[in-house]
């Protein structure tokens, strides 16, 4: 069963990418262990997220959401609601966001972590989202379902990534899986199972 410390253990054994991320993974662990509600979105102040960095097979290509509220490109993801199995939240959330069914987990590590503002809305005060990113696998021929969440949801050319209204830290996961920023998505790396390596 995962719980609250196995977050706290996940954090400590992620490997950040740049000086920012490092920042991001020391914020997000001293928030989990400051709050034992982290989990939940009563926490005004802010929560934990999980959310999905989709790849398909020849790692080409990320699924991204032009999330309706931010009016941004971003990973599916979105709340716990209790549930400390971040992992879990990042596969659930991503099948709803998407439709998809041949979602598959490349790695449980963590991939990437990110806290970012969340604006003031309706009776909501502005917070913090505390995102733990993983990745996942599908399969592009799937057909995709877009719910009311998104204005579109679409396959993007990783080196299209930039050229969309998004934000650094997707930038900075597309640089991961094209492993100019970490070494672990390389063909010998642990988010690498899925690939064919290349003579």
């Amino acid at each position: 069963m995962k719980t609250r410390h196995t977050l706290i253990e996940q954090l400590r054994r992620h490997r950040a990418s740049n000086e920012h991320e490092e920042k991001m993974r020391a914020r997000i662990l001293a928030f989990v262990e400051a709050h034992e509600d982290c989990f939940e979105r009563s926490l005004r102040i802010g929560h934990v997220t999980g959310s999905a960095w989709i790849l398909d097979r020849t790692r080409q290509y990320t699924l991204l959401t032009h999330h309706a509220k931010l009016d941004k490109w971003l990973q599916p993801g979105g709340h716990a609601d209790g549930d400390a199995d971040i992992l879990g939240v990042a596969v659930r959330e991503a099948e709803e966001e998407s439709g998809l069914k041949s979602l598959r987990v490349v790695s449980e590590e963590i991939f990437d972590v990110d806290a970012h503002e969340i604006p003031a809305r309706g009776g909501e005060p502005a917070h913090v989202h505390y995102d733990i990113r993983f990745v996942l696998e599908a399969d592009v021929t799937e057909p995709l379902i877009r719910t009311e969440e998104s204005h579109d949801l679409a396959w993007v050319a990783l080196d299209h990534v930039a050229g969309l209204n998004t934000d650094e830290s997707v930038l900075r996961m597309v640089r991961k899986t094209h492993y100019g920023d970490d070494d672990r998505l390389s063909p010998d790396g642990p988010f690498w199972p899925a690939r064919d390596r290349q003579s």
